[in-house]
């Protein structure tokens, strides 16, 4: 159970989240929608460390994450897919995979998820030795989900998996994230597209300008006149 309570954010004077509370289940699939500058992002960031909230709690299981660095945080089950992939572009595919286990010492179980991340995305394993910059859009996005996952986390972050990729590759990245939460990996998913990540979401939250407007299952807030209008062109 990843459990946010009363997080409130502040760059400089402007406070970007303002007192949210939300809980992602132990194995769900739970998505923040909203638009643009909502802060989605900065509550992934606040979650996995990159930012420090001004107050409030993030809680995983019985473990107290909120002033823990974010490479420890990472050595306690959460990692972060970041928005725009951030790959090593220099380096080559299996080596930013590898780099994915940087804290990890189980040489064999690494080896194994390997394995593991090559039979989920066969397009990285046909590009293992190729730098990561060359990839397409679609490539990178699936090296830094693998990248992730090789860290075997319990809780997945993913911000933003579909920005950029045509409809075809989006349906694929879809699949793949309940697939992997399919592997007893819990994942929390911003995204844009609200009716893709609404269609796979356990439950939902909206976020507006810093604070959650709504709650409910994915399907409750898919046929919600407020949520169609707003974010699902209807």
């Amino acid at each position: 159970m990843l459990k946010v309570q009363d997080l409130v954010v502040r760059y400089g004077m402007i406070e970007a989240i303002k007192g949210i509370s939300f809980e992602v289940p132990d194995g769900e699939i739970v998505t923040l929608i909203g638009a643009n500058g909502a802060g989605k992002t900065t509550t992934l960031h606040a979650v996995s460390g990159l930012l420090k909230p001004v107050s409030g709690t993030v809680m995983l299981d019985d473990n107290n994450l909120t002033k823990l660095p974010a490479h420890k945080i990472v050595s306690m089950g959460l990692a972060q897919v970041p928005e725009g992939r951030r790959v090593f572009a220099q380096q080559s595919v299996a080596e930013n995979l590898k780099l994915g286990a940087y804290l990890r010492k189980d040489k064999d179980e690494i080896a194994k998820d390997l394995d593991y991340v090559y039979g989920l995305f066969p397009r990285l394993k046909e590009r293992e030795s190729q730098a990561a910059g060359t990839l397409s859009g679609g490539e990178q996005q699936m090296l830094a989900m693998g990248r992730a996952l090789m860290a075997k986390p319990s809780v997945l972050l993913l911000d933003e998996p579909s920005m950029g990729l045509s409809p075809l590759l989006v349906s694929e990245i879809f699949d793949i994230i309940l697939e992997i939460n399919k592997n007893k990996v819990t994942v929390l998913l911003v995204e844009q597209n609200a009716k893709r990540a609404l269609s796979i979401a356990d439950h939902a939250y909206v976020l507006e300008t810093g604070r959650i407007t709504l709650s409910g299952t994915g399907s409750e807030l898919a046929n919600d006149e407020r949520v169609k209008k707003a974010y699902l062109g209807g």
